[in-house]
């Protein structure tokens, strides 16, 4: 019988609370303090358990993450590619830059896996709410590594929440995007049913829950995807979490993902 799903309970309810007064993020800010900061100006405090989903905006932010593309040289590969896909060779050579192959092209869309092992469009490089001076083109990337940035904005807030860092990304055989996790600290990415009975008695075979996704999708709600300025967003209602992972955990493996 599996282990992972020890402890796990189907919540009745949940509260998903947006956090607002969270400022505009820069490189080098301490977002631990600002995320605290915030939730206390909202009226919140957090309790055992809670778990909090942060848009992966404000970790890149934080993180120095940002490319002027102006500063971007273009390889003979991101021009070759640049023509097959209808984009600045420039955005295509930090596309390259930051994946580990190029899955699937057309025009108007490059998908790639990223260093991280997801495999999404553009390696997750984003133009949207991406402040610029002078008209000057920015670009921001995927953290380098959000399990551990997740695991780090954990330990500054006492080391008693969830953290799970989203993004909002396509799906196959699906249109239109959905937050998912791509950072993980203190819960499971995946809950594994298997072996447990269900109401009639047979023991199921092939349920595995996709928690940290399924979180994500939920405050993506709440968040929005324009103007609202609410990266950060409070889940409430989950028992103790007694198993812990991280968003690798969900990437399915490549010699298993009928995909490629």
């Amino acid at each position: 019988m599996a282990t992972d799903h020890v402890g796990y309970q189907a919540p009745e309810k949940l509260e998903i609370i947006g956090i607002n007064h969270v400022p505009e993020i820069v490189a080098g800010d301490d977002l631990g303090k600002i995320i605290g900061d915030s939730i206390l100006k909202s009226g919140e405090t957090l309790k055992e358990n809670d778990i909090l989903v942060i848009a992966q905006k404000i970790i890149s932010k934080s993180e120095g993450r940002m490319v002027s593309l102006s500063s971007v040289q273009p390889s003979n590969e991101a021009l070759e590619f640049s023509g097959l896909v209808e984009k600045d060779p420039r955005l295509v050579e930090l596309i390259l830059e930051e994946s580990i192959s190029v899955v699937a092209h057309r025009p108007g869309v490059l998908i790639v896996e990223h260093k991280s092992g997801l495999v999404l469009a553009n390696a997750g490089i984003d133009r949207s709410n991406v402040p610029g001076k002078d008209n000057e083109e920015m670009v921001l990337l995927l953290p380098e590594n959000a399990d551990q940035s997740a695991e780090c904005i954990r330990e500054s807030l006492g080391g008693d929440v969830g953290i799970i860092i989203s993004d909002s990304i396509g799906r196959a055989w699906r249109n239109g995007t959905v937050g998912t996790a791509i950072g993980i600290s203190g819960l499971p990415g995946i809950i594994d049913l298997n072996g447990i009975l269900d109401m009639n008695a047979r023991s199921l075979q092939a349920t595995t829950i996709g928690l940290a996704d399924e979180i994500a999708a939920a405050a993506s709600i709440i968040m929005g995807q324009a103007a609202e300025s609410r990266p950060l967003v409070l889940v409430r209602g989950f028992s103790k979490l007694t198993q812990i992972g991280n968003a690798r955990q969900i990437m399915r493996p490549t010699e298993l993902d009928l995909f490629r």
